[in-house]
């Protein structure tokens, strides 16, 4: 039997209604939110994750906006989705920078037993976090399907959301 996997990245309070918050990130949150409910498989939620020496980081000195500082409530999931993720007793990932080794290591190991059936990705940002999760995953299963899915991802603009899905595409991670 094979599971499909749900990969929810990064929808915290900082980059839905916090410091790098969206009007788009926001009114996509209900569509989100309706997607993780009905999702016939696992739900994993990723974390964002710095700490108060944030700005003294590489990332910090490029995008000099202090977020998801671990502990405070802009690095908190949304509220519907951190209930879901309660419900759900979901699996969570923190991640230090764009990526999450530990989410492609863990999705490498379950499909050892089980063969993943497909695996989803939504969340914010996709020309940064979503794309970096997707490409690290698919570089430990090339052969697994992988998604994502194109209203529930919001990006830094709407041109860098159409580029980056461009890529996504061409290195065989399906847009739906």
């Amino acid at each position: 039997m094979s599971v499909k996997y749900l990969v929810v990245v990064d929808m915290q309070k900082d980059f839905v209604t916090g410091s790098l918050g969206s009007a788009d990130a926001q009114s996509m949150l209900p569509k989100l939110v309706e997607y993780v409910k009905n999702f016939d498989g696992e739900v994993i939620f990723t974390y964002d994750t710095h700490h108060e020496n944030y700005m003294d980081t590489q990332e910090g000195s490029k995008l000099p906006v202090k977020h998801c500082i671990k502990g405070t409530q802009g690095w908190e999931l949304c509220e519907e989705l951190d209930e879901l993720k309660r419900e759900f007793g979901a699996k969570t990932f923190e991640k230090p920078t764009f990526p999450s080794k530990d989410l492609a290591m863990y999705l490498a190991e379950v499909n050892e037993r089980t063969p993943i059936e497909s695996i989803t990705f939504t969340g914010v940002c996709t020309d940064i976090c979503v794309i970096s999760n997707a490409l690290t995953v698919k570089a430990f299963l090339p052969e697994t399907p992988l998604f994502i899915v194109e209203e529930l991802t919001e990006a830094t603009s709407k041109e860098m959301k159409a580029m980056t899905l461009g890529v996504a595409k061409s290195c065989q991670i399906d847009i739906i």
